[in-house]
């Protein structure tokens, strides 16, 4: 594989509609195939997702489609489901994909029932892909925007991976390439449950102080998994561990964030997925972190907070409470 010349994007989201923008602007042809009939007729007809992603002008290059047989002969596939719907999303794609065909991940999660990574999914479902992750501190509406983005790019075949850096790579959105595929997902997928954590703090109003300390020493926590699990502390340190946490713990922008500064200010999760017609992805994964850390024996105290408020285990009170009474122990 020397170039990718058309792309699918599967997942009309937000996401998957910036990510149609960013390889438009890379030159690329791009189908972005839409879940809602009418989603699609609607970008097809107005440039524009008025419904996951309003005010944005598109490329008028961008086609959607919901017929997944569209795809057929697509060169690459970006998969930008929610991570809790990637093995259904995947299971239909069976019959578009050829063999060797490059399939990135951008989903940011962990699968909650089985607690599989997103490339154990895509390795189950299609194992005749050549997997990669796209992961790191990106906002849809800046990248949609053309705001300076940069991004990591995980894949274990060099030439796979920077055939896709080039295709949908340009001055504003910068992919930079690593075959640390675990690292990768890791960090996209607990900077989550801590952002939700973070919002809670901003919730209920505990200060910049508390947010930094819980940033830090969530961090800690992401390292702590990540490296048991193979990942590569440099990885963890950049763009899709560290700089995707930076982002996504200090912006309302970010949906985990938002959600966690509800549940501060005491509204219950019921009512605050009731006003949303986006996913936060930390909602499902937090559970999935705390499994993995049970079954490892690791210590992540605020993950594990995160996972007992959002299952209703404990109130935000009790989980801030049970934090501040630990035992005070060296700080590495």
């Amino acid at each position: 594989m020397t170039t990718i010349r058309t792309l699918a994007i599967v997942g009309g989201g937000a996401w998957g509609t910036a990510l149609a923008t960013a390889a438009a602007r890379a030159g690329r042809d791009v189908q972005l195939w839409v879940h809602e009939a009418e989603v699609a007729e609607e970008i097809n007809e107005t440039h524009e997702n008025k419904t996951y992603l309003s005010g944005i002008p598109l490329d008028a290059t961008i086609k959607a489609t919901s017929d997944m047989a569209d795809l057929i002969g697509t060169d690459a596939f970006l998969l930008v489901p929610p991570a809790q719907h990637l093995r259904a999303v995947t299971s239909k794609l069976h019959d578009v994909l050829q063999r060797g065909s490059l399939v990135a991940v951008c989903a940011k999660g962990i699968e909650q029932n089985s607690g599989k990574l997103m490339s154990e999914v895509l390795k189950e479902t299609l194992p005749d892909a050549v997997p990669a992750i796209l992961s790191g501190p990106s906002f849809a509406a800046d990248v949609a925007r053309g705001l300076p983005t940069a991004v990591t790019l995980a894949c274990a075949e060099e030439e796979a991976a920077i055939a896709l850096v080039d295709a949908i790579g340009s001055p504003t959105f910068r992919p930079y390439w690593t075959s640390d595929v675990i690292g990768t997902q890791i960090g996209g997928a607990i900077k989550n449950v801590l952002a939700i954590a973070c919002g809670i703090v901003d919730g209920k109003k505990l200060g910049e102080s508390a947010r930094a300390a819980l940033t830090a020493r969530g961090f800690a926590e992401m390292v702590r998994l990540g490296k048991r699990l193979g990942a590569r502390p440099e990885t963890l340190s950049g763009l899709s561990g560290l700089g995707d946490l930076i982002l996504t713990c200090s912006s309302r922008q970010s949906r985990n964030m938002s959600l966690g500064m509800a549940l501060g200010e005491g509204k219950t999760l019921k009512e605050i997925m009731g006003d949303r017609n986006s996913v936060a992805e930390g909602v499902h994964t937090a559970a999935a972190v705390k499994a993995m850390g049970e079954k490892r024996h690791l210590d992540l105290p605020i993950c594990d907070a995160v996972a007992d408020i959002v299952s209703g285990t404990k109130t935000v009170d009790e989980a801030i409470a049970s934090l501040l009474a630990r035992p005070f122990t060296a700080e590495i």
